[in-house]
């Protein structure tokens, strides 16, 4: 028997401590996504003992993203946004914009060039959706209006987050990074007007084909009984579409698995759908998790720890101060204000893909991503403390 079993041995230490840390997490009322990434700290190769597989673990990380994604989109509605588009669209713009500036003028202070700031900004200014749903679920607040302003909010947020994974590779060779698609005869201008050109090529024929061929072939395979078949076709749309719109358009696999969602909710059985490819996209969320939590250096405590609570009170208190005030100009109450500010006072997991772009990029360090990524722990932990404030506020 073949003993050189890296793919085993590393799903089996990821999932393992997942489940160990993520069960301790939930115990002392911490979402279990921070026991996730502790898993991925303990196998990484940072801290001391047994060490998982990096590049294994990064490949198995990008099916994640393409699930995530593809579970986004699979709940977008438009008309959820439209009824809270009031609030929504320039809510989550402005306070994007604040967190972004604030990021970047603090890195660029640092001695950080621009484009490493700027992409450290991003990071910082678009928070979990996961965390989120979990949040306002688990206090019964998801159809209430103040829920349905904060999911509409993050809905805004994840479009133009989605929107910038697009461009940042075009503007990366300007932000004085690397980019790897870009043909080096082309000028910028060109680079960009090729990169929306397909972006805006794979859109059209996802609205006009994707729209009416995906809910057909779900009928077909539903028509047929089989459980498994149906989970199979769910899958195998978003993974193929996510690959096919890389290879063909140069479209990110979050974009691809996106959009990929999105169509399929036009079915009648996209609820079927979300409902069967959960366990499967459950799993590869807690690989991706892990994944992101094995390029953490704890170390970043100790030589960094003003740069880690920089960072942690533009999340914290920055982002959450900023929307606060956004819901109180725009005239809403008190409650919904605070409900939104607790919402965005934490990143997860968009603030992971941005900042793994950046890198491959060259636009980010490794010292970057560990700020990042201690800024989602302590956010992500501190996040129920400040649901809980709001009702005795």
């Amino acid at each position: 028997m073949d003993h050189n079993i890296t793919l085993i041995s590393t799903i089996a230490a990821a999932f393992g401590l997942a489940l160990v840390f993520g069960f301790i997490a939930e115990k002392i009322k911490v979402p279990a996504l921070v026991g996730y990434l502790l898993a991925g700290i303990v196998i990484s190769p940072n801290t001391p003992g047994y060490v998982g597989d990096i590049e294994i673990a990064a490949q198995l990380s990008e099916i994640g993203v393409m699930l995530l994604m593809f579970g986004v989109g699979l709940h977008f509605s438009l008309n959820d946004l439209l009824a809270v588009k009031r609030i929504a669209v320039p809510g989550a713009i402005v306070q994007m914009t604040v967190a972004t500036v604030l990021g970047t003028i603090m890195a660029m202070s640092w001695g950080w060039t621009f484009g490493s700031g700027l992409v450290l900004g991003l990071s910082l200014s678009c928070a979990s959706t996961v965390v989120l749903l979990q949040a306002i679920e688990s206090r019964g607040l998801l159809e209430s209006m103040n829920g349905r302003i904060a999911v509409g909010w993050l809905i805004v947020e994840d479009l133009v987050t989605v929107l910038i994974l697009v461009l940042l590779p075009t503007f990366a060779v300007m932000l004085g990074g690397v980019d790897a698609t870009a043909d080096a005869a082309n000028p910028w201008w060109m680079s960009i007007g090729i990169t929306l050109l397909l972006v805006s090529v794979f859109i059209a024929i996802m609205l006009i084909v994707g729209r009416r061929f995906l809910p057909w072939l779900l009928l077909q395979v539903a028509g047929t009984g089989s459980r498994e078949l149906f989970t199979l076709t769910v899958i195998a749309s978003a993974i193929c579409i996510a690959f096919i719109a890389a290879k063909l358009f140069n479209v990110s696999f979050a974009l691809g698995a996106f959009f990929a969602g999105m169509v399929m909710r036009e079915s009648h059985f996209s609820h079927r759908a979300a409902e069967e490819s959960l366990p499967l996209r459950d799993a590869f969320s807690v690989l991706f998790f892990v994944s992101v939590g094995m390029l953490f250096d704890p170390r970043i405590f100790v030589d960094e720890p003003l740069q880690v609570l920089s960072v942690v009170g533009i999340i914290i208190i920055g982002k959450s101060l900023a929307a606060l005030l956004l819901v109180l100009i725009l005239r809403y109450p008190l409650n919904t204000a605070l409900t939104v500010a607790a919402s965005l006072g934490q990143i997860g997991e968009f603030s992971f893909i941005l900042a793994g772009l950046g890198m491959s990029l060259g636009l980010l360090s490794s010292q970057g991503m560990s700020l990042v990524l201690a800024g989602a722990i302590i956010s992500i932990a501190f996040n129920p403390i400040a649901f809980g404030a709001v009702a005795p506020i």
